[in-house]
């Protein structure tokens, strides 16, 4: 089995909602995402996946629609506000934790095509949530 991983650094702000601590109020974060792809068999150039290509398909993503940008619940009430005035926003289903951002991270690295096992986010330095491909699931 082989395994390859590319790290993906990137700004994002971001609140949680029905939370009593800090992360209730809006803040941001240097969070880094770390992709992780395994495979069985490598190509004729003998890779798994070519870096250039995680990096053309999912760093871009990163960098266009979260880098830089509020991730919010899409039941936030500051949602609207943040829209009226144009502010860059990316919207998701459930609260924007480390455990979601991961999430989102992995399933569109999926829908790409990429063989992706696990994405881990950090959200700070020493915090890091990570969601992995279900068992059994190919």
């Amino acid at each position: 089995m082989f395994r390859v991983s590319q790290q993906i650094d990137f700004c994002y702000g971001h609140r949680l909602l029905n939370y009593e601590g800090k992360c209730k109020y809006l803040h941001g974060h240097n969070g880094r995402a770390v992709i992780s792809l395994e495979g069985e068999k490598l190509d004729e150039r003998g890779m798994l996946v070519d870096f250039t290509d995680i990096k053309r398909v999912i760093r871009s993503w990163i960098d266009s629609s979260l880098d830089h940008c509020m991730i919010l619940h899409q039941a936030d009430p500051l949602l609207p506000l943040f829209q009226q005035h144009k502010q860059p926003v990316y919207v998701i289903p459930s609260n924007p934790t480390a455990e979601n951002i991961a999430r989102l991270i992995f399933e569109y690295a999926q829908q790409q095509g990429f063989p992706v096992v696990d994405v881990t986010m950090w959200e700070t330095r020493n915090s890091c949530a990570t969601y992995r491909k279900p068992l059994g699931s190919s």
